[in-house]
Parts: C-alpha cells; sequence; structure tokens
C-alpha cells in the first residue's frame, strides 16, 4: 500500500490535479484490459499499455510476464486478399517492448526469453511483393496489391536487445545474447553474443567471455 500512496504523491506532485486524474483513470482502464487480454490469452502477467493491439490472437501465443508500454501492433495475418496463411506467432517470458513496436507474420516469428524491445522497431516475415526467383512483382502492380511473401521465418534469441528504429526481415536469425544498434536493418544471421549495427548490419563487436569484455571485430 505504501508504495501506491508514494506513487499517487508523486503523479499529483509533478501533474495539475485534473491531468493527475486523466492518468490515474487511463491506468486503471489499462490495467483492467491487461487483466482480461492476460486471461484470455492465457498469458500470465501480461501487462498490454495503451494502444496497444493483438491481432490473429489464435496464432499467437505468450510467455509469463510480457509488458508493452504502448501502441505495441502484433498481428497474425490470416488473409490478405485472395491469400490464406497459417502464421505462428511466439513471445517467450518476460520480453519487454518500447513504444510502437509492429510485429507482423504470415509464417513464423518467435521472440526468445527476456529479450529487451526500444521504440519504432520493425519485424516481419515477409514484404509486399517477391522480388526474388520466378514470378517477380512488377512496379505497374500498386504495392498493396501485390502477394505477401518473399520473406522467411523470424527468430530472435533469448536476452537480446533491439535499439530503436531497427528494421527485421525475415528470414533472419539473432543469437542469444546478441545487441542491434538503433537504426539497422537485419535479415540474415546475426552471432550469439555479438554487437551488430549498419544497413546492412555487420558485427562490431563479440563479447569475449574469458576477458569480460566486447571486442571489436
Amino acid at each position: 500500500m505504501s508504495r501506491i500512496t508514494t506513487a499517487l504523491r508523486l503523479l499529483f506532485r509533478a501533474n495539475p490535479v485534473g491531468i493527475a486524474f486523466l492518468l490515474i483513470a487511463g491506468r486503471s482502464w489499462a490495467g483492467t484490459r491487461s487483466f482480461f487480454m492476460s486471461f484470455f490469452l492465457r498469458a500470465p502477467g501480461l501487462q498490454l499499455g495503451p494502444g496497444c493491439r493483438v491481432i490473429g490472437a489464435r496464432h499467437i501465443s505468450f510467455g509469463r510476464g510480457v509488458f508493452a508500454a504502448r501502441n505495441l501492433w502484433l498481428e497474425a495475418v490470416t488473409r490478405y486478399r485472395s491469400q490464406n496463411f497459417h502464421p505462428e506467432i511466439t513471445i517467450g517470458d518476460y520480453v519487454r517492448f518500447s513504444d510502437g513496436v509492429h510485429i507482423s507474420a504470415i509464417s513464423s516469428v518467435t521472440v526468445g526469453n527476456n529479450a529487451l524491445f526500444g521504440s519504432k522497431i520493425y519485424v516481419s516475415d515477409h514484404n509486399h511483393g517477391v522480388y526474388r526467383g520466378e514470378c517477380q512483382s512488377r512496379p505497374e502492380e500498386p504495392p498493396a496489391h501485390r502477394v505477401l511473401g518473399g520473406g522467411g521465418a523470424v527468430v530472435i534469441g533469448e536476452n537480446v536487445w533491439i535499439g530503436d528504429n531497427v528494421a527485421i526481415v525475415g528470414p533472419a536469425t539473432i543469437g542469444n545474447g546478441a545487441i542491434v544498434g538503433a537504426n539497422s536493418v537485419v535479415r540474415g544471421s546475426v552471432p550469439a553474443n555479438t554487437i551488430v549495427t549498419g544497413i546492412p548490419a555487420r558485427p562490431v563487436k563479440v563479447f569475449n567471455p574469458s576477458t569480460g569484455v566486447w571486442d571489436k571485430v
């Protein structure tokens, strides 16, 4: 109870009374919504902030204690125009999402335990259109009318930290303990315990367990 009292005192100290009451109402609604979402999604301890959307929930599984600050857009796409899909999105235990993370799958996206996502991150296992191999999309075709495809499965390992404004497009595998620097684009493989940055993302440091130091590549 003392924690709640302290939090309320700080809230009213930092804001006008009217704003403080609006913030309390918003947080109360978010807590109630999270409670029911946690129950129906069988996701113990799930916390979803304002503006979070979970679409295609029959194809999405959550571990324990998942937290999303606000505006998480999590979508398992089952149908797009004339295409039908059987997607699977798996979110591990204690994954943390900052603001505005968008994860979309038509096949498979997996996020390991204790992964940390910054803000404005995009993760997808597909594109609007196909640009490799046979039957590629043509430029005169409106992008919204192009088939979804041309990607591959995305696997994000445990204890991975993904910085702000990162784009991850499958096929992509990010090993355990890796760090993806802000504003990077990832496609392909990121080794475990490695820091990558850039477009496309390239290794810049690797953790040395014998010295406890991140060595430059």
